[in-house]
């Protein structure tokens, strides 16, 4: 049995009314550790315990590590997350509560990831954030579920952070023959390395994630995913903070769903820059989620 859960696919009156389009939501911040990552990462775990695996380590701001330590729980396999001195107290907490150890080292992800892949040995799997044909093949089942449902689509609305989501969605297209569909990708301004990557023609890094989405914080985003935008139909959208945050509480009324700045990214989308809509008709919002954010802090971002 798989460790996510099929999510609901509604249409977003408040969002079609902003985009003056057809808007649906594939509602991911409801799988259990709140946020689409269980997806790729559940089908990660479950292959390497098949296989004999008695340990998994990851390395993680925040999403990532929540869903290793439920999916370890699940499996009755102990977890080990490395994580960087800036990932908050509420997402250590977190980890901690699905019964996973947690490793504090290094300013960045890249330093804490380094440190996590020197915890291996035989016996142990790591299991990488977003960067693994593994948990591509385990996001693009929410593709395979909205197309039992029959609802059709002509783009796909998702935030970019390392790239694991696009290439997952992109992976779900292309296998319902959906090669067609637009991705529309949304970053934030201070963690767009996917923008970056197609400006410059190759993945290049960033000198430093300045986005409080810091769920968006890969400072160079995977090779998949910048092969994806030369091989498909990618629009990059860079959004700054406010409107991430913006849209979080919007979507906070509308849905009564509390999300995280990485998942406003491409909300706002919908809610303020509809001109990058206008070819559109009917189009799918991935709402990924996020547990990391309160309200307390959302309400704090939008004060300053």
């Amino acid at each position: 049995m798989a460790l996510h859960l099929e999510t609901p696919l509604i249409e977003s009156c408040p969002l079609s009314q902003a985009s003056g389009r057809s808007v649906w939501l594939k509602m991911d911040a409801l799988q259990p550790p709140g946020s689409f990552k269980i997806r790729g990462i559940g089908a990660a775990c479950e292959h390497h315990a098949r296989n004999g695996k008695r340990r998994f380590v990851s390395s993680s701001g925040g999403n990532a590590g929540i869903a290793v330590a439920y999916a370890g729980r699940r499996l009755s396999i102990p977890v080990s997350v490395f994580v960087p001195e800036t990932t908050s107290d509420r997402a250590k907490s977190l980890i901690r509560q699905e019964g996973a150890e947690v490793f504090v080292h290094g300013a960045s992800w890249q330093e804490a990831n380094e440190r996590a892949l020197q915890a291996l040995d035989a016996e142990t799997a790591f299991i990488h954030p977003f960067d693994d044909p593994l948990l591509w093949t385990g996001h693009a089942t929410m593709i395979d579920e909205i197309v039992r449902s029959g609802v059709q689509f002509d783009a796909v609305i998702l935030s970019v952070g390392g790239g694991g989501l696009l290439a997952g969605v992109s992976e779900g297209l292309d296998r319902n023959g959906l090669q067609h569909v637009s991705i529309i990708a949304a970053e934030t301004a201070g963690a767009a390395s996917l923008a970056a990557a197609v400006k410059a023609s190759k993945p290049v890094e960033l000198p430093a994630i300045t986005s409080i989405a810091t769920s968006l914080g890969a400072r160079k985003v995977a090779e998949r995913a910048f092969e994806i935008t030369q091989s498909r139909p990618v629009d990059c959208v860079v959004v700054d903070d406010r409107a991430a945050v913006d849209a979080c509480m919007r979507f906070l009324d509308d849905h009564r769903v509390l999300v995280e700045p990485a998942c406003g990214a491409a909300l706002a989308v919908g809610y303020t820059h509809a001109d990058r809509l206008a070819r559109f008709e009917r189009v799918l919002m991935i709402a990924c989620g996020g547990a990391t954010a309160t309200l307390a802090q959302l309400e704090a971002w939008q004060a300053s």
